[in-house]
């Protein structure tokens, strides 16, 4: 790389920490904050009670997640390495939130992968097609608000990112062997981590194996350090998904993740259903991500003769995933953060088709400013759909403070959300996100307090139990 490309990535880095910064230090209410609430209480234990990573816990200790009762809360999902980074950032630099803390470490890999991005689509393709695609992930809404939420994905996906670039780093050469060992060896490591932090990075291995092949052709299954690879690579994450099935209470039910959406007609199967293609490659992918005009130049740099296997890896990589977890694709936005490289990568490529051929296809006086204009209208109407992710309900920060004054910090409590452990975590208190027994049964199993905004509710629960606090929006009763 020379000085202009590290001039530009530095802007461009530059410009993608101003665009996260926005709204930074809002209430974790934010769009998908249930997800976000339950990696978030994981770190804030940690900081409580001791870094204890093989015994991780949240707030719910209810048996909606996995269907038994989960009196210790545990949260037996991915190996907690985000949140003790953030938990750890937060225990010795309290000058931040831990709210802003966990959205710091998520951004920091944001730029990461940016920085990546830019470094193999430069060195493979050009520097045209480094500096859009780094741009595209630095400023697109959909990238910057999931590339600063608090979700263990840009951490793993960080982490996958180094050890693709790791293994791009080796060079097949006798003098070089001491060095291509540690690359080697870091990106193997690299990538464990990230399958620990979240075993579907483990669609990133036709990269790896791609570039595997480039090293040594097709005798690349002949070497030992091929199999030792995966062995490094996924030793650790065998050995915690075996360990976590002592916490069966811990395993939210995810087989649904593969085939079936919920909705308010109960799960649903969408596997291989046209409504799944609708969603995520037109409502998702081609309106929301990448706003509708940029899809132009993302499927272009598909079709171009710009012949390089390691990029079309991606795409069969992010294909293949998204093929497979249909149901939690669907379901959960955030699923898509694992394809933003390839989205990248490829609508760069086709922007640098038309820059390499622009005097065979259009005059660069009409061209340039054209492009200026679809990418700034995409960018618009993606964010016309995104902005309002940033928003949070002032009346849930208000219940929560409410709560907060009215009981004591052991006290379990039952917020009546369907599931959602949001008001939990801003409560500060364990408890259970829905009235999922009889009221009875709770208060046996130690809930002292039930809040509700459910009229029903309340004309049941009213004659029954003692009322702590009311207002027009919820109510408070001791059970």
């Amino acid at each position: 790389m020379k000085k202009l490309d590290y001039f530009l990535i530095a802007i461009v880095l530059l410009i993608a920490l101003t665009f996260r910064f926005y709204k930074i230090n809002i209430p974790l209410a934010d769009f998908h904050s249930w997800r976000q609430a339950d990696t978030a209480s994981v770190a804030r234990n940690f900081v409580k009670n001791g870094f204890n990573l093989l015994h991780p816990k949240y707030d719910d200790l209810s048996n909606i997640q996995s269907g038994k009762e989960n009196p210790q809360g545990y949260r037996m999902v991915e190996f907690p390495i985000y949140n003790a980074i953030f938990g750890f950032l937060y225990k010795n630099f309290s000058f931040f939130s831990l709210e802003i803390w966990g959205r710091l470490t998520s951004i920091i890999f944001s730029l990461i992968i940016i920085a990546i991005i830019y470094y193999l689509l430069t060195k493979e393709v050009s520097r045209v097609a480094g500096f859009f695609a780094s741009f595209i992930y630095a400023v697109f809404p959909f990238f910057v608000f999931y590339s600063r939420v608090i979700l263990p994905e840009n951490t793993a996906l960080g982490f996958s990112m180094l050890s693709i670039l790791f293994l791009y780093l080796l060079k097949n050469k006798k003098n070089n062997q001491f060095s291509n060992f540690i690359k080697y060896f870091l990106s193997a490591i690299l990538f464990a981590i990230s399958l620990l932090i979240k075993p579907t990075t483990i669609f990133f291995i036709f990269p790896i194996i791609y570039l595997f092949y480039k090293n040594y052709k097709w005798s690349f299954y002949k070497k030992i350090g091929f199999y030792l690879y995966f062995l490094i690579s996924f030793l650790p994450l065998v050995l915690w998904r075996q360990y976590i099935n002592q916490f069966s209470e811990g395993i939210p039910v995810n087989q649904w993740l593969l085939t079936s959406v919920n909705t308010d007609q109960g799960l649903q199967k969408i596997f291989f259903k046209p409504a799944f293609f609708r969603w995520i490659f037109f409502e998702r992918i081609n309106n929301l991500i990448l706003g509708g005009y940029l899809t132009g130049f993302f499927i272009l740099g598909m079709l171009t003769k710009q012949k390089n296997y390691f990029f079309f890896s991606f795409l069969i990589s992010s294909l293949t995933y998204l093929f497979i977890f249909q149901g939690g694709n669907i379901q959960h936005e955030y699923y898509q953060i694992l394809i933003f490289p390839m989205l990248t990568i490829f609508s760069g490529l086709g922007i640098n088709f038309f820059v390499n051929n622009i005097n065979k296809l259009l005059n660069p006086l009409i061209f340039y400013p054209a492009l200026v204009i679809i990418i700034i209208f995409s960018w618009l109407f993606s964010f016309y759909q995104v902005k309002n992710y940033y928003n949070y309900s002032f009346d849930l920060i208000q219940q929560a403070n409410i709560i907060k004054s009215l009981t004591d910090p052991q006290d379990k409590i039952i917020t009546d959300k369907t599931g959602d452990t949001t008001l939990l975590y801003l409560s500060d208190r364990k408890g259970a996100p829905a009235i999922y027994k009889d009221p009875e049964e709770l208060k046996k199993l130690g809930y002292q307090y039930l809040i509700t905004e459910n009229k029903d509710q309340i004309n049941i629960l009213k004659n029954k139990y003692q009322t702590v606090f009311k207002n027009n929006k919820f109510i408070i009763f001791k059970l």
